[in-house]
């Protein structure tokens, strides 16, 4: 039984196996001070052309939004995202344990318009309610689609006006680097005040790079990482997975990989007449089925269920990874 849940499914790229069994038996300081970290370090702030940024490496996604949204706001601030925002939906509440509400507007295709932000700024006008302070997207989004260039400035032009912090939720950020007039990394690192490279759903065994762009959002910020559980005494190993994923393009290649196998499934339900509930470019492909295509997908393959459209038919999700084959894909749709 072949497993589209997710694209964290297997261990990780060869390559990257490769690299921490090369540096194995190499002793190093701990917490993230070592030279394959600082290698890692040099070697993104180089990719974005930008010295100043501070980079910081984490373990999981959740904890990276948790820490930094936490690090951020006062404690009577807020953070504004899109009601499927992975904040609001997948983090069992971690945002609000740390004490910050998250104010959300109904997701148009999955991502935020500014008009939203705009929208929840007049409503909260005054001191008798929370104070939004920053607003959280995620790239690609969690329905697979991605911002352009164009709509990453309007968001962060409306962040500015607004006295917002701007923060990139990247965990499959390898996915909407290589597709159509997406934003770079240099060019994220200019139009947002934070941002994380995902490493846990591109080919790392675990790991996310938070790069810090604004000044203010630098202080402490290892104090808030190491408060929370977060400083890992092996940091080397963060270090070593991120050098190896930027080695040679490998982060983009296996970006693009992703999104090919992903394009084989897209066509395939296309051709066999089935539509999309929405239409998303990346890795992550959500086809409605019904109940009997349903069932006999899931004699051979595991997906994941979204949601009902109707009592006959379902949405459900695909996704594919670095280990994603191009054949299981194909034989996918032949069985389907």
């Amino acid at each position: 039984m072949y497993n589209f849940a997710s694209d964290y499914l297997e261990g990780a790229h060869p390559q990257v196996m490769e690299a921490l069994n090369k540096t194995n038996f190499i002793q190093t300081v701990g917490y993230g001070e070592d030279q394959y970290c600082q290698k890692s370090k040099d070697k993104i702030k180089a990719i974005l052309e930008n010295e100043n940024v501070d980079i910081h490496f984490l373990v999981g996604g959740t904890q990276t939004n948790m820490i930094m949204i936490s690090s951020a706001l006062k404690d009577y601030q807020a953070v504004i995202a899109v009601d499927s925002g992975h904040i609001n939906v997948h983090e069992t509440g971690a945002v609000e344990f740390t004490g910050h509400k998250i104010l959300t507007k109904p997701h148009q295709d999955g991502k935020m318009i500014p008009e939203m932000i705009d929208e929840i700024m007049r409503e909260h006008p005054d001191e008798h309610m929370v104070q939004p302070k920053m607003v959280y997207i995620s790239q690609t989004t969690e329905y697979g689609t991605y911002y352009t260039l164009e709509e990453l400035k309007a968001i962060y032009e409306c962040c500015q006006k607004n006295n917002l912090y701007l923060f990139i939720d990247g965990a499959r950020l390898g996915s909407a680097l290589v597709l159509k007039d997406a934003p770079t990394l240099q060019e994220m690192a200019l139009y947002s005040d934070v941002f994380y490279i995902g490493g846990t759903k591109m080919g790392a065994l675990f790991g996310e790079c938070l790069v810090i762009i604004n000044d203010e959002l630098k202080t402490d910020f290892r104090y808030h990482i190491k408060q929370k559980g977060a400083m890992l005494a092996k940091g080397r190993l963060l270090g070593v997975q991120f050098n190896a994923l930027f080695e040679n393009d490998l982060y983009l290649e296996i970006g693009k990989h992703e999104n090919e196998c992903a394009d084989i499934l897209r066509k395939g339900f296309k051709d066999k007449g089935y539509k999309m509930y929405i239409e998303s470019p990346s890795n992550q492909i959500f086809p409605i089925v019904d109940q009997q295509t349903l069932e006999k997908i899931n004699k051979n393959y595991i997906t994941t269920y979204m949601f009902k459209i109707d009592d006959q038919h379902t949405c459900i999700r695909l996704v594919t990874s670095w280990a994603t084959s191009k054949e299981i894909c194909e034989q996918f749709i032949e069985e389907l």
